[in-house]
């Protein structure tokens, strides 16, 4: 994926401080997650231990974001049946006008994986992120192998994806 200069800068403004120093490093033991999908249900991101797991944490208003989703659609109808692998979208709630702009962002890239909600950005504190987008890859014990905040180019999702035991 090639992002344009301007999505770049766009990037640059809208990153925020977390507050709590830098981000969580590979090696890390990725911190539960316990929210309500997108239709309401009860999501932990500690059910999925065992799987392989790519986190996007996103908002509707990113443009990076927009560019990334189909590639991670695809990657997500490729691997999900053949090598288990889980993609969770964690969306900024607090950061959004309202959550039917969601939805509709959901059903524009119809997006196959699980699309979580967190309404007061608790994730984002305990990911200490520093922007968006931001993607974690998460192995099978439940450890963070590779972060990347900003936008994911073809390159880094691939290491990203080798970290967790996934072969493009």
């Amino acid at each position: 994926m090639q992002f344009s200069p301007a999505a770049h800068v766009f990037l640059a403004i809208v990153l925020f401080a977390s507050g709590a120093g830098a981000q969580l490093p590979a090696g890390t033991a990725a911190p539960e997650i316990d929210v309500r999908t997108l239709g309401g249900a009860r999501f932990q991101l500690s059910a999925l231990k065992g799987r392989p797991v790519v986190m996007t944490f996103w908002g509707t208003w990113c443009p990076p974001c927009r560019e990334e989703f189909p590639e991670l659609a695809e990657l997500y109808r490729k691997h999900h049946a053949a090598a288990g692998l889980e993609i969770v979208a964690v969306n900024q709630r607090d950061q959004e006008r309202r959550t039917s702009d969601v939805q509709h962002f959901v059903d524009e890239f119809s997006v196959p994986f699980t699309v979580v909600i967190d309404p007061r950005g608790r994730s984002r504190r305990s990911y200490r992120l520093i922007g968006l987008p931001t993607t974690v890859f998460v192995d099978t014990g439940g450890v963070i192998r590779r972060v990347v905040s900003g936008p994911l180019g073809r390159e880094q999702l691939g290491l990203g994806l080798a970290s967790i035991g996934i072969t493009r």
